[in-house]
C-alpha cells in the first residue's frame, strides 16, 4: 500500500507554509502572510476589510477600543486643530490625494491608514529647502478641537508630508494632545546627504485613540533619526516604516513609552535595508505600571538582496513596575544576502534589577529613591537621544510624574 504525499507549499522566497500544504476538497488553500515584506498595501480601504484580530498585524491590538478608526467615513468637522510653526522651513500648499510627493512613500498597509489616505482633504506639506540648516525645530501641534465633555470621541483624520531637501539639516517635532480619535499618516522624504530628526510625542488624554502610520525613504548618504514618545492616551499605535534606499543611508529609530493602568501603547517598526552599506539602529524602551497596562513592540528588519555591507541591530527592553502589567515584544530579522557587516536583535522584559537596588541601598539610598533612580536611568538613555534640550527636560519631568504615581500606589497598598 502506498500513500501519496504532497510537497510543502512554498512562496517565491522559498518559505514553507504548513497551513497552505493542507488543500481542501475544492483545491483551495489559505496562504497567510509569512514575512513583513509580503504584507499587502493599498490606497483603497475596501482592499483591507475590517480586521478580526487574527491578522498578524492586529493580534495584540484591542480592536474594540479602536473601532472609531475602522469606519470608512469622513472625519468629524473641526475634530482637530493643526498648528505649524515652521521657522526656516516652508509650509507649502496642502497636497491633494494623488498630488506628489504625497503617496510616493506611504502606501497604506492597514485599514486606518488607508482611510486617512483616502479621506484627508489636503496633506500638511512641510518642506525643508536644499542646503538649509534650521536652528530651531519645526513644530506641528495636533490638538482636539471639540469638547470632550459629551463623552463621545470625535474622529479626526490627518496626513502630513515632510520633505527634506538634499544636504539639509532639520528637526521636526509632532505633538499630540487632547481627547480625540485620530487616524494619521506621516510621510517622510530624506534627500541625498540630508539629516532629518522626527520626534513624535503622544500626550493624549486618557480617553483618546490614535493610530498612526509613518513611512520614510532615505536617500544616498542621508540620515533619519526617528523618535516615538508615547505617554498618554487610551490606545496609541504608532507604526514607523523606513526604507534605506540610497547607498550609505542611515536610520536611527528610537522609542520611549510609559503605560499606566488601562493604557495600550503599541509600535510596529519596519526597517528595510535596500541600498548598499546602510546602517540601522533600533532601540525602544518602555515602562509599565498598573492593572491591564499593556505595551506592544514588534520590530521587523529586512536586509534585501542588494543591501551588501549592511550593519543593523534592533533591541526592545521593558521594565514592569507593578503586577497586572504586560509587555509583548517580538523582534524579527530577515536576511536575503550573506555579504553584510553585521545584524542582530534582542528583546528583554523584566522587573527591577535586584543587584542595582542592593547596590544603591547599601550606600544609604532609601528603597523608593533607589527604584526611582533605576527607572530614570533605564529610560533616560532614549531621552538623551532627542536633540531638543527643552523637550529632554520636559520628558524627564514627565517620567518623574509617572514615578510619583507608582510611589503613591505602592504606599497606598502598604497601608491597607
Amino acid at each position: 500500500m502506498t500513500t501519496a504525499t504532497q510537497a510543502p507549499v512554498t512562496d517565491e522566497k522559498g518559505h514553507i507554509d504548513p497551513a497552505a500544504s493542507l488543500v481542501g476538497a475544492a483545491g483551495a488553500a489559505f496562504v497567510p502572510v509569512q514575512t513583513r515584506s509580503e504584507r499587502p498595501a493599498s490606497f483603497d480601504p475596501a482592499a483591507f476589510g475590517v480586521p478580526t484580530g487574527q491578522e498578524v498585524n492586529w493580534k495584540h491590538t484591542p480592536l474594540n477600543r479602536l473601532a472609531p478608526l475602522l469606519r470608512d467615513e469622513p472625519a468629524d468637522e473641526d475634530a482637530i486643530t493643526v498648528t505649524v510653526t515652521a521657522s526656516g522651513a516652508e509650509l507649502a500648499a496642502p497636497l491633494r490625494e494623488g498630488e506628489a510627493p504625497r503617496g510616493t512613500v506611504l502606501i497604506p498597509e492597514d485599514l486606518p491608514s488607508a482611510i486617512a489616505s483616502h479621506r484627508a482633504d489636503g496633506a500638511v506639506h512641510v518642506r525643508i529647502p536644499a542646503e538649509a540648516e534650521l536652528d530651531e525645530p519645526v513644530v506641528v501641534e495636533v490638538a482636539s478641537a471639540a469638547d470632550a465633555a459629551t463623552g463621545e470621541l470625535h474622529r479626526g483624520i490627518l496626513h502630513v508630508v515632510i520633505d527634506a531637501g538634499a544636504h539639509s539639516r532639520a528637526t521636526v517635532l509632532l505633538r499630540h494632545g487632547g481627547a480625540v480619535a485620530l487616524a494619521e499618516n506621516v510621510e517622510i522624504l530624506v534627500g541625498e546627504g540630508a539629516h532629518l530628526e522626527i520626534v513624535t510625542v503622544q500626550q493624549w488624554a486618557d480617553e483618546a485613540v490614535h493610530a498612526a502610520a509613518h513611512a520614510a525613504r532615505v536617500g544616498r548618504d542621508g540620515l533619519l533619526r526617528h523618535v516615538v514618545v508615547s505617554f498618554g492616551g487610551g490606545v496609541v499605535r504608532v507604526n514607523p516604516s523606513v526604507e534605506l534606499a540610497g547607498a550609505g543611508s542611515q536610520a536611527l529609530l528610537y522609542g520611549l513609552s510609559f503605560a499606566d493602568a488601562g493604557q495600550h501603547l503599541e509600535s510596529q517598526v519596519y526597517l528595510h535595508h535596500k541600498g548598499q552599506n546602510t546602517v540601522g539602529d533600533v532601540l525602544y524602551k518602555g515602562a509599565l505600571q498598573g492593572a491591564s497596562a499593556h505595551s506592544v513592540w514588534i520590530g521587523d528588519v529586512l536586509i534585501g538582496p542588494d543591501a551588501v555591507g549592511t550593519d543593523s541591530y534592533e533591541a526592545n527592553r521593558n521594565l514592569v513596575l507593578t503586577d497586572g502589567a504586560r509587555a509583548d515584544s517580538i523582534p524579527n530579522l530577515e536576511i536575503e544576502t550573506g555579504d553584510i557587516r553585521g545584524a542582530g536583535h534582542a528583546s528583554a522584559t523584566g522587573r527591577f534589577d535586584d543587584e542595582q537596588l542592593f547596590y544603591l541601598q547599601a550606600r544609604g539610598i532609601p528603597e523608593d529613591e533607589a527604584r526611582r533612580l533605576v527607572v530614570q536611568g533605564f529610560l533616560t538613555e532614549v531621552v538623551q537621544k532627542i536633540d531638543i534640550p527643552a523637550l529632554q527636560e520636559e520628558l524627564t519631568a514627565a517620567i518623574e510624574a509617572e514615578l510619583a504615581l507608582t510611589a503613591g500606589a505602592t504606599a497606598a497598598g502598604a497601608s491597607e
